[in-house]
């Protein structure tokens, strides 16, 4: 398969799966049969945790009859990504693997012991991925933010790797932006409006649409997101936005009325691949 191409091993690892593919460096196209999907329990030993990953590594490899040697890892934080030494503790995830050093314990437990392995932060990961799978690589800032369970922040500086810019505990009303931005919030809020208890964002717009109580319920969650772009923006000098997650399927109800016109918002197009082609862009 030697075509001089470069191909790149990718993960996007989170709490509870990991995905792995294999990229094509530059035209950053994802071979689609080489996609190895898994979940596990992030409680486990370091040791089953490790070879979770490797395994689902070497899947992958197995479907790609070429030489790969760089491996590029998108991943949760806190995290030493220079290093790659997890620092994730009382989180419910990873706490067998605290300190520990990821690379060795990774490439421990794969048959290829001779690969470089980079590592990236998650929300970062899904930015540059959007980046470069979109060919804005040469614009000079652009900020990222992902909604779903949790708030990811991140900023893109023209040709420098995109960086983590941890703003979800930032101060905001009575707590942090985390707490007025995420999927508990919406089904907190909708039970405190409405006396209706439903699982997610999802099922309150189908099960209550046209409701005052939905309409109340976005009115106040449009608001959050607008203070937060404004603190975003004013903080990195941009107000160029990517914005993914699952909370985005509908931002069709959540922008109404062009209620974000004072920003440049772009919906991220990529999903999971996005963070897939981020952490093989390390090697670019």
């Amino acid at each position: 398969m030697s075509d001089n191409k470069n191909y790149i091993l990718a993960c996007d690892i989170g709490g509870t799966h990991i995905t792995s593919a294999i990229v094509v460096e530059g035209t950053w196209e994802i071979l689609s049969s080489t996609i190895k999907r898994v979940s596990f329990n992030s409680q486990e030993n370091a040791k089953s945790i490790f070879q979770y990953w490797a395994d689902n590594i070497q899947n992958c490899l197995n479907e790609f009859n070429d030489e790969i040697t760089q491996i590029g890892i998108a991943m949760p934080g806190p995290f030493d990504y220079e290093n790659g030494i997890a620092l994730m503790k009382g989180q419910n995830k990873y706490d067998s693997i605290y300190k520990l050093n990821t690379t060795e314990g990774i490439l421990n437990a794969l048959k290829d012991k001779h690969m470089e392995i980079r590592y990236i932060n998650d929300a970062a990961a899904f930015l540059q991925g959007e980046i470069f799978a979109s060919k804005r690589n040469n614009e000079d800032r652009i900020l990222g933010i992902t909604l779903g369970t949790g708030l990811g922040s991140a900023v893109w500086s023209n040709n420098e790797k995109a960086y983590d810019a941890d703003l979800w505990n930032s101060p905001y009303k009575r707590t942090i932006f985390e707490e007025y931005l995420v999927t508990r919030w919406f089904v907190n809020r909708f039970l405190a409006l409405s006396g209706s208890k439903e699982p997610g964002f999802k099922e309150i717009t189908q099960h209550h649409e046209n409701t005052e109580a939905l309409e109340q319920l976005l009115a106040e969650y449009r608001k959050n997101l607008k203070d937060f772009l404004h603190f975003f923006s004013e903080k990195y000098e941009s107000k160029k936005f990517i914005i993914g997650g699952n909370i985005t399927k509908a931002w069709d109800l959540i922008n109404k009325d062009r209620y974000f016109e004072d920003f440049e918002i772009n919906l991220g197009k990529y999903e999971e691949k996005a963070a897939i082609i981020g952490a093989a862009s390390l090697f670019q």
